[in-house]
């Protein structure tokens, strides 16, 4: 096994031909919580608005070039603070051209999902994340062989089929509170 820094495969968000697909699984992210954005949300500010950032230019120029970029969260019932933060920031990536989809953890659980986060880049290249213990990004591993592409593949068929679309899903939570 071997881990790379997550800047690394940078480049595979705009050389990808197809779809770059995410799985995310954590409960919560340090990159999320150590950001300013995080503080902004903690203290009520509105995250959903924020400027044009480099991600969602990305996004915006690969989907008008027919690409796809696609995601499901996974979530707790009740969500934690780290997945509302999401949920609320996810508004602007989906506002940006991202598909964004979230499925309850209990489904996904069911559904025999796999508990580690990943992106899939035309189902042919597994990024599979690796975490410390306080959800710190230690790097992702770089697979290639075709069972374990498959398995993804498979996990992302499942996921997709049973998630709900992100302001679907926002709508939900808000009623229920």
């Amino acid at each position: 096994m071997s881990v790379i820094p997550f800047r690394e495969i940078a480049h595979l968000f705009t050389e990808f031909e197809h779809t770059a697909w995410r799985l995310e699984t954590r409960r919560g992210y340090a990159s999320d919580r150590d950001s300013p954005k995080w503080q902004r949300w903690r203290q009520g500010g509105d995250i959903v608005d924020d400027p044009a950032n480099p991600w969602r230019a990305n996004v915006q120029m690969q989907v008008a070039a027919g690409k796809r970029f696609e995601r499901v969260r996974l979530v707790d019932e009740p969500l934690t603070d780290g997945q509302q933060f999401l949920l609320a920031s996810g508004i602007g990536n989906v506002q940006a051209g991202e598909d964004i989809r979230n499925l309850r953890r209990a489904d996904a659980e069911r559904l025999g999902l796999p508990a580690f986060d990943f992106w899939l880049f035309d189902s042919r290249l597994l990024a599979q994340f690796h975490f410390d213990e306080d959800d710190r990004t230690l790097g992702v591993e770089l697979i290639t062989e075709s069972a374990q592409v498959l398995a993804a593949c498979q996990a992302r068929d499942a996921a997709w089929h049973h998630a709900v679309p992100t302001v679907e899903f926002a709508a939900r939570v808000a009623s229920a509170v």
